[in-house]
């Protein structure tokens, strides 16, 4: 029975160690992959430059993304999931709607415009291979936002349609530096008159 006790705690240190490895490989990664892109933007980086950044084997990369473009969804999803958490703290201190739904979207339109890549990031979001692990990662962040703003907004049908028209204004907005159309107008100003409107707008239904 000891003997058996002794392999148990064996195989779980073991056990325990692998994920950290991995964990800490992960981090390096993802630390690797961001900088390089917030650098050289998507189409100036290379996979194997991200691996030497990493100081991991091109074959360890591939272990955690498949792609150049999973690795850039990889970047980008932390960097949206931070702007949710952001907005969702901001939200909370706002007690009218309104207001609250803004607070909740503007973090990841201002963080997102830092960056070269958000109209990268949104075609490999929209156009990525089917299947592709943080494609799906990236698209489950996109429906936790839209429902967190059908929440602020009481819930129900007709909220989380309202939430989706916001949503497709976040992204018009997030583009339009790439577009050339409206410039010189303030997209963060814009994003608020236009999110204003549209709660307005839901409701007088």
């Amino acid at each position: 029975m000891s003997e058996l006790i002794g392999r148990t705690a064996v195989d779980d240190e073991a056990t325990g160690r692998r994920a950290r490895n991995m964990r800490e490989k992960r981090e390096r990664i993802l630390r690797a992959a961001a900088e390089l892109f917030a650098a050289h933007g998507f189409e100036g980086v290379t996979t194997q430059q991200i691996s030497e950044r990493a100081d991991i084997a091109a074959g360890t990369l591939f272990r955690y993304a498949a792609s150049k473009g999973e690795l850039f969804l990889m970047v980008h999803n932390e960097q949206l999931r931070t702007a949710i958490a952001i907005g969702a703290q901001a939200a909370a201190r706002e007690s009218d709607p309104g207001p609250a739904v803004i607070a909740q979207v503007e973090p990841v339109l201002t963080r997102a415009r830092d960056s070269r890549g958000s109209a990268v990031y949104q075609r490999e979001l929209l156009f990525g291979p089917p299947g592709e692990r943080y494609r799906a990662e990236g698209l489950a962040l996109v429906g936790d936002l839209e429902e967190r703003i059908a929440n602020l907004l009481g819930g129900g049908p007709e909220a989380t349609r309202a939430a989706r028209t916001v949503f497709a204004i976040l992204n018009l907005l997030l583009v339009e530096p790439w577009t050339g159309v409206h410039p010189g107008s303030d997209p963060v100003e814009e994003l608020r008159a236009q999110v204003a409107q549209v709660v307005r707008g839901f409701h007088t239904l």
